[in-house]
């Protein structure tokens, strides 16, 4: 016997499908939303209709974006030579806060993952080797995550541009700012120790 609607069943059902909310995260939710006045709930459903409407992947950099180009491939301020290749959108803005970098980015949107059945096809590969063959670029970076998926990536994309004759380069990773030696684990050391650069 359901204990609650079938109406807020479904609503804590769809909560509960978003990635990492689990049943009990999914209930505080959607009876969160239940208790909000009817136009901010309907604020908040608008909210996501009007964005699913809205959001496409920038025609370039597959980013997203509302227009047919995203700002930064828009921006003339950018190193246009030099493309940095992300798995998911959020990466950008992990990389923007930085206020490093200042080329373009490439969004494959996932990782190879075969235990999850995505291929090469699954992912904005082709597009990424078409950019490299008509732009001017001279350098691609592997910004991918460090676990076996992003690897796999980064070193299956490698082999791809090999033939481009251009620099295509991988994140450094190590030790993070601020912590101690005796905390890092060994494939972080290591990594540490191959990307160690001249001072």
């Amino acid at each position: 016997m359901p204990f609650f609607p079938a109406s807020l069943e479904n609503l804590i059902d769809r909560f509960a499908s978003l990635p990492g909310v689990g049943r009990k995260s999914a209930q505080r939710l959607a009876f969160h939303v239940l208790s909000l006045p009817e136009s901010e709930a309907l604020a908040f459903a608008n909210a996501i209709t009007e964005a699913k409407r809205s959001v496409r992947c920038c025609r370039i950099c597959q980013n997203l974006t509302e227009g047919e180009i995203c700002p930064i491939c828009a921006s003339d301020r950018r190193d246009k030579s030099l493309i940095c290749v992300v798995s998911e959108p959020r990466d950008v803005l992990s990389i923007e806060r930085g206020h490093e970098y200042n080329g373009t980015y490439h969004v494959l949107h996932g990782a190879l993952s075969p235990m999850n059945h995505v291929g090469p096809d699954d992912l904005k590969i082709k597009e990424l080797l078409v950019r490299v063959a008509e732009e001017e670029v001279e350098e691609v970076i592997m910004a991918t995550n460090p676990d076996t998926e992003g690897e796999a990536t980064a070193m299956y994309l490698s082999r791809l541009l090999k033939p481009f004759n251009i620099r295509v380069t991988r994140l450094a990773y190590g030790i993070p700012v601020g912590s101690n030696l005796e905390f890092a684990d060994d494939a972080t050391l290591t990594r540490a120790l191959e990307g160690r650069t001249e001072m």
